[in-house]
């Protein structure tokens, strides 16, 4: 039997959870259903584990209503507002964290840079958005949270319970390769774990241990964590000594301007279609040889706020799809590089 499982026995939830995460014992359990009992046998298989222990520890999993509910998308109508967004990351708890953070870690911010090219202000600004340097990791069980979505995954938005029962597999081979009991882990609501907040594929796939020393722990060791998230931007296209994005004016047009929003943030345009489509660069982005996507931000009822993204920014969303994250990110790096 492997590392995985050898303890799950006399394992229990602690007194001491969070209340976030706590279940209470009459919530569904996943021991009697056909469908989860196939799909740990199926992934005992893959796992190459033998079926019993597979099943026990789905067995052990908890349905967690909070999970399902966190997942839903906002009601519809809820305008987005970049100003708001913005206001909730750039801000002063964040940015002394932030300072303290680069601070304490400069050394391996600069060897993350050498190596990978990604610049410090862009891999604090990660794990300042994400978790306040390890303030926020999320308090649900892993287990709980990826059985939750794999198996009941709320109505009402596009089902995605085949991408978390690969990441429950996932999650399960990775507590299987660092030795890690499956019915402890921690993390958010969509069970992603640590400083960087990965997922568990991201965790096999891209994180590094940076520091050397035999185990990668995106909770203990900020070195595994910076580089982590430079090694995940670097292996998603980060260019060395580019910029992520660059000022612009919009189209006038309302039809030139829908046009270069149809890709949204991968980049597509060049500097001289930018031009012929009524698109204003600032003096640097004219000069810019890559490919550029025009980005808009909403601002609720006032006037959306538009940049230019290379694919540096493209990047950056390949860790959160979304420009509003990557926008944040960004500034959140520069308002703490300002304040260094």
């Amino acid at each position: 039997m492997s590392r995985l499982f050898a303890c799950l026995v006399c394992l229990l939830l602690t007194a001491g959870a969070t209340a976030q995460s706590k279940v209470a014992d009459d919530l569904p359990a996943y021991g009697e259903r056909a469908d989860v009992m196939r799909f740990a046998d199926d992934a005992a298989a893959r796992l190459g584990s033998d079926v019993a222990p597979v099943r026990d520890v789905l067995a052990r999993a908890r349905y967690v209503p909070a999970v399902a509910r966190l997942i839903m998308p906002p009601p519809a109508g809820t305008a987005k507002d970049w100003a708001a967004y913005r206001r909730r990351f750039v801000e002063p708890k964040r940015i002394a964290a932030g300072l303290a953070f680069w601070r304490d870690n400069e050394r391996w911010l600069e060897l993350a840079e050498e190596r990978y090219g990604v610049p410090p202000a862009i891999v604090v600004g990660i794990v300042g958005v994400e978790t306040i340097y390890g303030q926020q990791t999320g308090g649900f069980r892993v287990l709980d949270a990826l059985a939750t979505l794999s198996f009941d995954f709320p109505s009402g938005r596009r089902d995605r319970s085949a991408f978390f029962r690969d990441e429950l597999e996932a999650f399960l081979r990775l507590c299987r390769r660092e030795g890690l009991d499956p019915l402890e882990p921690k993390g958010s609501y969509a069970g992603a774990m640590g400083l960087p907040q990965f997922m568990p594929s991201s965790i096999l796939q891209y994180a590094v241990d940076f520091d050397g020393d035999g185990r990668i722990d995106l909770h203990g060791s900020a070195a595994d964590v910076i580089g982590s998230v430079a090694a995940y931007l670097a292996e998603f296209g980060w260019q060395r000594g580019a910029p992520t994005h660059f000022g612009v004016a919009a189209p006038v047009e309302v039809r030139d301007r829908a046009l270069m929003l149809v890709p949204d943030i991968v980049p597509t345009f060049d500097a001289a279609q930018f031009a012929e489509r009524g698109a204003r660069l600032d003096e640097a982005g004219a000069r810019w040889s890559g490919k550029l996507a025009l980005i808009e931000l909403q601002n609720g009822d006032a006037a959306p706020s538009y940049v230019a993204g290379t694919g540096n920014f493209y990047a950056i969303t390949r860790y959160n799809w979304s420009s509003y994250y990557a926008m944040a990110v960004i500034e959140l790096g520069q308002a703490i590089g300002r304040q260094r």
